[in-house]
């Protein structure tokens, strides 16, 4: 993506604020079990173990880890999977991931290439989604209209990123992010569903930049957005390969029930907490799911231009200074082999 192409959405203020909420992609929720490292085979199951933290298990963007297991896929692929989510304050998914906490994360492709550009080899082996499945939401009485509109305004993320022309406050997820916004503690802030529509059912603020979809990621970003995938540590990832390829297929399956699903069917297949709570209902829910359900990507593939369109907004604001080997961060190996198992179209 060319810098002309960055600097249509705003200044380079509003950029890097964009940047840091793309960056932002954990939430509280409660946590699943979760075992230390090893893929070692379960005593119950004789199946593999793997041990995988959601950044956030709750959030719509991350549903396809919770949906897998409710459907029962990973053990219908021959894998015992953990889940556990990341908690406010604690250590990120893709942090747990890399210092060997925890086998995988279920996170944002971008990190794979902030890990590269630090010295760690991060794959991410099937991609979930084309989009952030985010929103920039902006407090009624703000004035904002657009990102050239933040120059000196404070912006909630969940990742603090340094900028001489915007204010950061940390506001937490959910709940939290949603008191800010109408407390007047930040001006606009990025967040996911089903914290934007409780936003906006509520009248305390409305969405100025959508990049819920893949179509809104294009507009914005100038190309699809590789956001939620399954991040491993290369070395993990090629002395487990078979392991690997179980839960890819899983995930696959996943995705291309969520694409012959309809929303209403995959909030029934969800935990009731997650679809009905003090945030939102479960007919919100839907709806905004319905809406959203877009940044799904059905293959589990890596989008063609998806890589480059990340690297580019990550070395523009500066997150990513030198040169990146852009193909040892994803490989598309594990879903084409899922896709061919399952006859699924390329």
């Amino acid at each position: 993506m060319s810098r002309p192409t960055l600097i249509k959405i705003a200044s380079v203020a509003g950029v890097a604020a964009l940047a840091a909420g793309l960056a932002a992609c954990g939430s509280p929720a409660s946590p699943s079990s979760s075992s230390a490292t090893g893929s070692n085979v379960g005593a119950a199951s004789g199946m593999p173990t793997v041990t995988l933290m959601v950044g956030g298990i709750d959030k719509q963007i991350y549903l396809p880890y919770q949906l897998a297991q409710d459907l029962g896929f990973y053990k219908k692929y021959g894998v015992d999977v953990q889940l556990s989510t990341e908690q406010n304050g604690g250590v990120g998914a893709e942090t747990a991931m890399v210092s060997g906490q925890v086998d995988m994360a279920g996170a944002w492709y971008v990190h794979a290439i902030d890990f590269q550009a630090k010295g760690k080899d991060v794959v991410d082996v099937v991609q979930l989604s084309g989009a952030p499945g985010e929103r920039e939401m902006c407090a009624k009485n703000s004035g904002i209209t657009s990102p050239a509109d933040w120059k000196g305004k404070s912006l909630g993320v969940t990742d603090i990123l340094t900028s001489k022309e915007i204010s950061r406050v940390a506001v937490g997820a959910g709940p939290t992010f949603v008191a800010a916004l109408q407390h007047g503690r930040i001006a606009c802030g990025m967040t996911t569903q089903p914290t934007a529509g409780a936003i906006q059912s509520q009248g305390i603020g409305s969405s100025v930049i959508n990049l819920a979809t893949t179509s809104g990621a294009q507009q914005w970003l100038g190309g699809a957005y590789p956001a939620a995938g399954v991040l491993a540590r290369a070395d993990w990832v090629a002395s487990h390969q078979a392991v690997v390829q179980k839960v890819v297929d899983a995930l696959v399956a996943t995705m291309h029930w969520i694409s012959t699903h309809s929303a209403a069917d995959i909030a029934n297949a969800m935990p009731p907490a997650f679809v009905s709570n003090g945030l939102t209902t479960k007919a919100a829910y839907i709806a905004e799911l319905a809406q959203d359900k877009g940044q799904f990507l059905a293959n589990g593939r890596m989008p063609a231009s998806g890589p480059a369109t990340v690297l580019a907004i990550e070395k523009f604001v500066g997150n990513v200074t030198g040169p990146v080997n852009l193909a040892g961060t994803y490989t598309n190996k594990y879903a084409t082999a899922a896709d061919t198992l399952e006859g699924f179209p390329s």
